[in-house]
């Protein structure tokens, strides 16, 4: 670890001699330090993060901490931990002297959560009204190419990541890139059953035709019709959640 972290200096001693540290450049410095300080429960993490989101573990099923270990070839430390971080973000039920399962829906949380992103991202994009810029635009513009491109591909993967990409480059046209943390964690609550609703072409090509109103609208500045877009856009997922509770019970807590 020594030996990477003094690599990961001399680099950027490297990327700076002779001339100011721009923002790209501490950028890739951070992101060098990152990678490096990477540890087996960041690994084990990320692995369970996106098998419970992409729905590959379904919500109740049970998860042994021993078996995870055995996976990574790692004591159980830091599964636990990586457990701990899931269960801080209500993927996982950990229940002591009990069995460890992704944890069921709860429809009272996903209002409460829907609720804070509605109020979030309609300030942020009444902000984006006076502060986006053409580059703000034109990165907009590509997402919806790269998002055309993935419902081609039928990538339903591809697709929710663009997704979550739309959404943050919203909070910077804004000017409000720290609040994306805030979507994404209150996002987190209904990501799942996101991944569900995507599973139709015709539901991606929906969200798409939103997106494109969004970002025109947001191009000619028009704040009411900006407004209305994002509120009919964050409310599709209103038929979707009673559509998969009347189909999927057992997929709810409550």
């Amino acid at each position: 670890m020594l030996h990477g972290a003094r690599a990961c200096i001399g680099f950027c001693c490297a990327i700076w001699y002779g001339s100011e540290p721009t923002t790209e450049r501490i950028f890739m410095a951070q992101s060098l330090a990152r990678a490096d300080r990477r540890t087996n429960a960041d690994d084990v993490f990320d692995y369970l993060h996106g098998e419970i989101v992409s729905l590959r573990l379904l919500p109740g099923t049970r998860i042994s901490e021993i078996e995870v270990a055995g996976q990574f070839d790692v004591s159980r430390q830091p599964v636990r931990e990586a457990f701990i971080r899931l269960a801080n973000l209500d993927l996982l039920l950990v229940r002591p002297q009990k069995a460890t399962i992704v944890r069921q829906f709860s429809s009272e949380k996903i209002k409460r959560a829907r609720f804070i992103r509605m109020a979030v991202e309609c300030e942020i994009l009444r902000r984006a009204c006076r502060s986006a810029t053409p580059l703000h635009h034109e990165r907009l513009r590509k997402d919806l190419e790269d998002q055309q491109a993935a419902i081609e591909g039928r990538d339903v993967e591809r697709f929710h990541a663009l997704d979550y990409d739309f959404h943050e480059h919203l909070c910077d046209a804004g000017d409000s890139a720290l609040m994306i943390g805030t979507i994404a964690e209150n996002k987190a609550a209904v990501d799942r059953i996101c991944v569900l609703s995507l599973s139709e072409p015709a539901t991606m090509e929906e969200l798409l035709e939103d997106h494109t109103l969004i970002a025109d609208a947001l191009r000619r500045r028009d704040e009411s019709e900006l407004i209305g877009a994002i509120k009919s856009h964050l409310s599709r997922l209103d038929d979707v959640i009673a559509g998969i509770r009347n189909s999927h019970a057992e997929f709810f807590e409550d």
